[in-house]
């Protein structure tokens, strides 16, 4: 296909000069519109204006411009039907071979706090996306491009071949503006759904490929890594410095990481393994922190996923280094810490403090035929909004480990059982299918005494069995939501063995 005239309307002018240009040069006629057309006639090239080619004025504030049949016949044409060709012709409608068009900012603009309405309407594009998916429909005569990206591939193929452009370039690039056009609407959909609550009857999912990865889960399993499209890339601050590129898990696996380490603001370090914190604690510094969640676990840190809230100084590096890490993450890392770090080749190094706003957005899993959504369990559970049952009170020193504890079972498979003591995990039960061998397991893979511990429950207590085990290995107090018809039981469990028993009101299911 020979590219002799083009339609240029674009939004985002970056880049369109020399592109425009490179155009003209081999003698490409270009048509255009209004502050396209003024942009590109004050750079000097020779343009023919959009109202040059309809007889028509561009009216209501530009709302109605491409919108007529010298537009429309001259790119849907199909140029392999010859009636097609006759009836441009006997209408005096010459055909458009390459339209360049990107549409107006809207996801950009309502992103815009206190934007109104009327901006909002107006920012949504009618004529660009009538174009954009009338070229890409006749991808076989009409070439569309509505990435700036492309422009310079476009011309040096223009320009290599006496401007012609290959079939499959056409194709690949009708399949873009396609899932440009999609994204757009999608947006606006979006937009217009919020009005509909928090679950509208529609939810228009908007993925843009970030890598391919290996494999899945599992060898046999393809995978791929997506981001959610917004006005702003939501990954472009997540950064590798050093490592294999990420897999299925290692993304899993930092992501559930980085959540249960946004609870904490004093110096603190998550080890993750298999989606589940094996090591947490906070301490005086981000090594001390390190040093204590490892202690938890070290057996189960090997090959882990570690997260630490401070920047990773050279002591924290040498520490790091003795331990073999899938995945490391932190906001930050000293020169002499990288240079420690980097001589394994393995270690994956990220930093880059992703916008982790998911309280306003929704949690989605996928099951058979369509998805569950639900808000993010991440509203806080504040002490004052707690209440004890017992007669005996925690002491201060109760209250921190509590509190600590309950925001790690809060990241924990469930059924969740965590012992705590010194602000540090020293026993986690994740993922059993009964609470009470939630608790034998932690209780018996720990490595501490646990004289003194605290012990949070994800949920109720169903019997009495669970807290038993942990009062009999010296928890000293419990953490969990009530709410079972048992509640009495295990209650008068702890009154008798001087536990305080805290009671949440809220539940932290993680399936």
């Amino acid at each position: 296909m020979k590219v002799a005239r083009a339609l240029v309307s674009v939004s985002d002018k970056k880049d369109l000069e020399p592109f425009v240009k490179g155009l003209t040069d081999m003698g490409i006629e270009v048509i255009s519109t209004g502050g396209t057309a003024k942009f590109l006639k004050d750079a000097g090239l020779p343009i023919t204006g959009i109202s040059e080619v309809t007889g028509f004025p561009e009216i209501m504030d530009g709302r109605v411009k491409t919108l007529h049949p010298n537009i429309h016949g001259g790119i849907l044409a199909d140029r392999s039907k010859p009636e097609h060709l006759k009836a441009i012709a006997d209408l005096g409608i010459k055909p458009i071979d390459l339209v360049v068009v990107n549409l107006y900012p809207f996801e950009a603009t309502v992103a815009q706090r206190g934007v109104s309405e009327e901006v909002a309407i107006e920012n949504i594009d009618i004529g660009g996306p009538t174009m954009v998916r009338a070229a890409a429909k006749n991808f076989s005569g009409v070439a569309i491009v509505t990435d700036p990206a492309d422009y310079t591939p476009i011309l040096e193929e223009l320009q290599a071949s006496g401007a012609e452009l290959a079939y499959e370039t056409r194709k690949k690039l009708a399949a873009k503006a396609f899932q440009h056009t999609a994204h757009y609407d999608s947006a606006i959909s979006n937009w217009f759904s919020q009005e509909e609550g928090d679950f509208p009857k529609h939810i228009m999912l908007d993925l843009a490929k970030v890598q391919d990865l290996r494999y899945g889960e599992n060898p046999h399993q393809r995978a791929a890594w997506y981001s959610t499209v917004s006005a702003t890339d939501p990954d472009a601050s997540l950064q590798q410095l050093h490592g294999q590129a990420m897999s299925f898990n290692n993304l899993l696996d930092l992501d559930a990481c980085r959540r249960c380490l946004d609870e904490f603001t004093l110096p603190a370090s998550v080890i993750v393994k298999h989606n589940n914190p094996c090591g947490v604690a906070v301490a005086e510094n981000a090594a001390a922190a390190y040093e204590k969640a490892l202690s938890c676990d070290p057996v189960s840190a090997f090959g882990g996923v570690i997260a630490s809230n401070r920047v990773v100084d050279e002591h924290l590096a040498r520490l790091l280094s003795t331990n073999f890490v899938e995945v490391l993450w932190a906001p930050g890392y000293t020169q002499e810490a990288l240079d420690i770090l980097t001589v394994k080749k393995d270690i994956r190094i990220l930093t880059g403090q992703i916008s982790r706003d998911t309280c306003g957005s929704m949690d989605m899993k996928r099951v058979y035929n369509g998805m569950l959504v639900q808000d993010w369990d991440c509203e806080a559970d504040e002490r004052d909004s707690m209440r004890v049952l017992t007669t005996r009170h925690p002491t201060e020193e109760e209250w921190g480990d509590l509190l600590f504890a309950w925001r790690v079972a809060k990241h924990t498979k469930s059924n969740a059982i965590i012992l705590v003591k010194d602000l540090m995990t020293i026993g986690v039960g994740a993922g059993q299918m009964s609470r009470v061998d939630s608790a034998n397991l932690a209780v018996a893979r720990s490595r501490f005494p646990l004289a003194g511990s605290v012990v949070a429950s994800d949920a109720f207590f169903p019997f009495p069995d669970a807290l038993e085990v942990a009062v009999n290995a010296g928890a000293t107090a419990v953490i969990h939501p009530g709410g079972s018809i048992r509640d009495d039981q295990a209650l008068a469990l702890a009154e008798e063995r001087g536990m305080a028993m805290v009671v949440t009101g809220r539940r932290h299911f993680r399936h």
